[in-house]
């Protein structure tokens, strides 16, 4: 399968899973030298192959085609991280919610070790699109797979556009949990360092393992 119909694919998968509505949300997957993204102004759930455009190491379009605007974005997050190869960047309503509270996601439930720690990171709100934005989210992920962006939404990243869609159906779920625990409490319990430093041993061997 190319990687554009692969990226293809999976836009619409966010879509059909309800993480993204019209033309919100885009999605990155490095090929090579080039990173391929969602185009500007249209819906994810509706896309093909032909529709994905190719962007060079400096954000200049190969070929034709009109790229997200959140580019910047999906190159700063692969460059901060070359382990990761996809980036996902959703609307998801729970997580979107939960962004606009500009706090941490902290460690309500064991899952959130899928994001590499304890916790997934708000950063402060910049305007969509901008070079800010890209700056921030791109060190949140110097420490984390994911990160909620303050009154806007989230991103999760990969080695594979499949784990990128896994852990942003998770960070959706983690929120849903968080926001349901601040209806009951301010201040819920969460897991302490030690049993979350259990919990990522035991993640590892797992993955390890699979």
């Amino acid at each position: 399968m190319s990687a554009a119909k692969e990226l293809a694919e999976a836009a619409r998968a966010v879509a059909r899973l309800g993480l993204v509505s019209g033309t919100a949300g885009n999605l990155a997957l490095r090929d090579g030298a080039r990173i391929l993204v969602t185009p500007t102004g249209r819906e994810l759930a509706a896309l093909a192959p032909g529709d994905i455009v190719a962007l060079d190491g400096q954000g200049r379009v190969i070929g034709a085609g009109r790229p997200t605007s959140e580019w910047r974005l999906h190159r700063a997050v692969l460059a901060a991280r070359p382990d990761l190869a996809a980036v996902v960047h959703t609307h998801s309503p729970y997580a979107t919610a939960a962004s606009a509270l500009r706090r941490d996601i902290p460690a309500i439930h064991y899952t959130v070790v899928a994001a590499g720690g304890g916790d997934i990171p708000c950063v402060p709100f910049a305007t969509p699109g901008s070079d800010a934005l890209a700056e921030a989210a791109a060190r949140a992920f110097a420490r984390r797979d994911a990160c909620l962006l303050a009154h806007h939404g989230a991103v999760a990243a990969a080695a594979t556009l499949a784990g990128a869609l896994s852990l942003a159906l998770m960070v959706e779920e983690l929120a849903r949990v968080w926001l349901a625990l601040l209806a009951v409490t301010p201040d819920p319990p969460v897991l302490a360092a030690s049993e979350i430093a259990a919990v990522e041993a035991a993640w590892a061997a797992y993955r390890g393992s699979a």
